[in-house]
């Protein structure tokens, strides 16, 4: 099932011509690894806090601090995902994208099952990290095995298709929240909810079997791994140092950072703290009305998030990366100071966090299309994982930092505040290259 013969070509000038049945397996076996990646993040987002509240016992002082051991948990979560990210995208120029696919699919889907069996708020943490070591590594191997096997008039909608998709594991996750409520006390024996949905975590490891019977290295990877082993080492595979020593490859990489680590903030330390916003919205209403609220109003942000994607996909075809990019981030500043705001009621989480999540996701879409489109074949892992990875790094103490400003000034003020980090993105683009229509680039 590696090879297959090409289809009928449609009409000239398609962005489907010369897509061929292998070339939509790629994207469909690729998007799932992303789309059960964040199937497992969305789990965890919604079941934190029954967590923590459940392993922190009868300790009354950290309860009361709650949402900042959920900072913790949140920080290790997206300090492992950035190490992971610089670990296997050097391992996926190094050995190959789909065997790194398959390694972090077993990483990231067994120790979300893990996090099922935690003790305490340090091993629940622990664990989170090792989650991440996984989650990170996903992305950068899938969009780069992407980029590289399918037609390049097929690329963008291949890869914003597959950024797209994610919000499609998201949405599982929120509504497999409505089935087994993570604050459920005992919904099986004595297990607690958010246990079995840490368990149900561990499921997507069967994508793995499709993953070696189906996909094959792409071409240009295994070329400038021959040219590499050629040149006897005068130009490095998957080397970080390499991104920096040419300048071409160093503006990139600085723009990369830039734009990655203004929506990276924004999403993990503001938009995913919406079930909290949700909570602080309904504090007077009882815990089921609570979960149910959380459970619809996360999916329908996702939703948000699916057309938001879509719609920067459509917008960097049909126009051009950076404009779809700005607009990106424009949206993005100003719809969650005003949900952040404004949310009061169930009501308002119906519609408010739709709209949070077409703007704060659509960015992600970009960084999966032009993220790979900034670096030659022998970097593109490494160049893609740096990017949309290393900024963890500097958006890892945001969730905790978002829990400590909430002591101090209120959680919705906090909120507020911390959006002017999408600023970041939006000036970043002064420096950014056009890169539509362009071919993949070497060196």
């Amino acid at each position: 099932m590696h090879t297959s013969s090409p289809e009928p070509q449609r009409a000239a000038g398609s962005i489907f011509a010369d897509v061929t049945t292998y070339h939509w397996l790629v994207v469909i076996i690729a998007s799932c690894g992303w789309l059960f990646d964040c199937m497992d993040q969305r789990l965890f987002i919604l079941a934190r806090e029954s967590a923590l509240r459940e392993v922190l016992g009868s300790d009354t002082a950290a309860l009361a601090s709650l949402k900042t051991y959920i900072g913790y948990a949140t920080t290790a979560m997206i300090v492992g995902w950035a190490t992971g990210g610089i670990i296997f995208g050097m391992m996926s120029d190094k050995v190959g994208r789909v065997k790194t696919m398959i390694a972090t699919l077993m990483v990231y889907s067994g120790f979300t099952g893990l996090s099922g069996l935690a003790q305490s708020w340090v091993d629940f943490t622990l664990y989170r990290f090792l989650v991440g070591l996984g989650v990170g590594g996903m992305f950068g191997a899938a969009t780069t095995l992407v980029a590289e096997s399918v037609p390049s008039r097929f690329r963008s909608l291949a890869l914003g298709s597959l950024q797209a998709l994610s919000a499609t594991g998201n949405i599982m996750g929120s509504l497999i929240t409505l089935v087994i409520p993570p604050g459920a006390q005992e919904f099986i024996g004595s297990l607690a909810g958010w246990r079995i949905l840490f368990f149900v975590g561990i499921l997507p490891a069967l994508l793995a079997v499709p993953m070696i019977l189906v996909l094959k290295e792409p071409e240009p990877w295994l070329k400038a791994k021959a040219d590499a082993a050629r040149g006897g080492g005068a130009k490095h595979v998957g080397s970080p140092a390499d991104l920096f020593k040419d300048l071409r490859w160093r503006r990139h990489t600085v723009v990369g950072l830039l734009l990655g680590v203004s929506g990276m903030i924004g999403l993990w330390g503001i938009g995913f703290f919406s079930p909290e916003l949700i909570s602080t919205a309904l504090k007077s209403e009882p815990q089921e009305v609570v979960d149910r609220v959380r459970g619809l109003g996360t999916a329908l942000q996702d939703v948000g998030a699916f057309l938001g994607m879509f719609t920067f996909t459509f917008v960097a075809s049909f126009l051009n990366r950076r404009v779809a990019f700005l607009g990106a981030f424009l949206m993005c500043l100003g719809i969650t100071m005003f949900v952040f705001n404004s949310l009061n009621s169930a009501t308002d989480a119906y519609w408010m966090l739709p709209l949070m999540g077409f703007a704060q996701l659509a960015v992600f879409a970009g960084y999966s299309i032009y993220f790979p489109e900034l670096f030659p074949t022998r970097l593109r892992g490494t160049g893609v994982g740096f990017c949309y990875n290393t900024v963890r790094y500097l958006a890892a103490p945001f969730p905790t930092l978002m829990g400590m400003l909430s002591a101090q000034m209120g959680f919705r003020q906090a909120a507020v505040l911390m959006s002017v980090v999408y600023a970041i993105g939006a000036v970043a683009l002064i420096w950014a290259p056009e890169t539509k229509g362009k071919p993949l680039p070497e060196d």
